[in-house]
């Protein structure tokens, strides 16, 4: 089944400390991902990256419906997922500086960042790679009696590869209490979806599995923890899986070498009038009275935050020759 684009309605009630924590949280992980595209600018950063600017409130709204316990996937654009699933600052840059104290010792770098003890399996780059994985997970959950509950993001592209028709098979005929949350920002890098498919809306794709689906404005944070609330209590239930199609888009480019000259330039200035973190602070000044002089700090905060981190991962050690091998084989004891 699929439904329109859900949007939050200002009339539930929801506390100021809560809703300024999505703010501060969603400011994190632009101020974020902008303070890492210059550090790759400059050179001062190995390797590469895949950024999340625009996408904020799909990963936040999500990751607030979820308990510690459960359990995330992600993609080779995975920061944002990270930060909103609690991982620090600190331990992303310290990871994509190389550095053995980084989230996962410096050996996976910007597309493997993770941190179990948090709820977040390393990111899985290969487009759809994670989904199965996410349905074993929630299999485990099901076969434990636990109470956990496993999402796994993945973009648009991914809804046309294997794994995507193999992890929603097994998750729909299993029963099992995982939330598939598509990621729709319309560009698989730069191939528009209207050329990859004639459906309306990827959410229509769960009618096929037999599970409920649901397309969300993925630029509204509260419409999107309202979905995934709804969703993850029907996955605890055992009454999922759920497919959540999020509309958003990217505001920066597919990787750091890309100029976007694909996207139309009335498309992308729509786009940037909706991105989520100033659409947010308008409707909580019109909706809450929440000033831009309780805003301001907030972002201050954030800035003295990321500062820190930085200056810390630059100093940080590198893993030495004699720890290639560590974690790389598990203990079959």
């Amino acid at each position: 089944m699929t439904s329109a684009p859900a949007t939050f309605n200002f009339a539930d009630p929801y506390s100021k400390e809560f809703l300024l924590r999505l703010y501060e949280r969603m400011v994190l992980v632009r101020q974020f991902e902008e303070g890492v595209k210059f550090l790759f600018l400059e050179g001062t950063m190995p390797g590469t990256i895949h950024q999340c600017q625009g996408q904020e409130a799909a990963a936040v709204g999500v990751c607030f419906a979820l308990n510690k316990n459960d359990f995330i996937a992600s993609t080779h654009r995975p920061h944002g997922h990270a930060l909103a699933k609690g991982l620090t600052p600190e331990e992303i840059l310290l990871e994509l500086f190389g550095g053995n104290t980084g989230c996962c010792k410096g050996k996976g770098g910007s597309m493997h960042i993770g941190d179990m003890s948090k709820g977040m399996i390393p990111a899985i780059a290969i487009v759809g790679g994670g989904i199965p994985v996410a349905a074993g997970m929630a299999l485990a959950f099901k076969l434990q009696k636990t109470s956990q509950v496993a999402a796994c993001f993945f973009g648009d592209g991914a809804t046309s590869e294997g794994a995507f028709h193999e992890g929603v098979t097994l998750a729909a005929i299993w029963n099992l209490p995982v939330l598939f949350v598509c990621e729709n920002n319309f560009y698989g890098a730069s191939t528009h979806i209207s050329k990859v498919t004639r459906l309306k809306t990827l959410a229509e794709r769960a009618a096929g599995y037999g599970i409920r689906g649901e397309t969300v404005d993925g630029n509204d944070v509260l419409a999107v923890y309202e979905a995934a609330r709804q969703a993850i209590e029907e996955c605890r239930g055992g009454k999922g899986p759920v497919l959540l199609e999020l509309l958003t888009y990217r505001i920066t480019g597919h990787s750091r070498r890309d100029p976007c000259l694909y996207q139309p330039k009335e498309e992308k200035e729509s786009w940037q009038r909706r991105e989520p973190i100033g659409a947010f602070a308008r409707r909580l000044a019109q909706c809450h009275g929440i000033t831009e002089a309780e805003l301001e700090p907030i972002r201050a905060k954030v800035d003295r935050q990321l500062a820190v981190a930085v200056a810390q991962a630059r100093q940080a050690p590198k893993p030495s020759v004699a720890e290639l091998t560590t974690h790389v084989f598990g203990n079959s004891k």
